[in-house]
């Protein structure tokens, strides 16, 4: 499972922070799931915080960039992406996954990656943080923003 040797975190005090959460609406059982975590992360550590949703994954990176450039201190970017019988998930995996970092990287400001590459629904599920599963990518890419953020702020102080 990709979880194992995921550090052990504490929880955080990230009042004063605005995140947006901006998520794909493909896969809706997984994608609420995932939102579902990151919002639990995100009011146990006080930011303040906001939900976006896109049409898919391939639009998140257009929607971080913008909320980032708004003034949003984080991006938590949710999204579900199933490998079918055609190169069209390596297509959308990729503009994914290179634009986020991409925007991350030209506004210098945290995006939480969650997006979920999986060969079947079944992983999906083990991992959006449902009722059973082993994982909650959701939380995790939003505890990942919220301590970069800080960490980002204490840098730069």
């Amino acid at each position: 499972m990709s979880g194992h040797g995921a550090p052990e975190t504490q929880p955080i005090d990230a009042r004063g922070l605005h995140v947006v959460v901006v998520a794909g609406q493909w896969h809706d059982r997984i994608s609420d799931g995932l939102v579902a975590g990151a919002s639990r992360t995100l009011d146990a550590s006080g930011a303040s915080w906001r939900l976006v949703r896109v049409p898919g994954s391939f639009e998140l990176p257009v929607v971080a960039k913008a909320a980032l450039e708004a003034g949003a201190d984080a991006v938590v970017a949710l999204g579900v992406i199933i490998r079918g019988g055609t190169p069209h998930f390596e297509f959308v995996s990729s503009a994914a996954t290179d634009g986020l970092t991409r925007v991350a990287l030209d506004t210098g400001k945290p995006v939480g990656f969650g997006v979920l590459t999986l060969d079947d629904e079944q992983q999906g599920i083990d991992r959006a943080g449902l009722d059973g599963s082993k994982e909650d990518k959701g939380a995790e890419a939003a505890d990942a923003a919220l301590r970069t953020a800080l960490v980002l702020r204490e840098l730069r102080g």
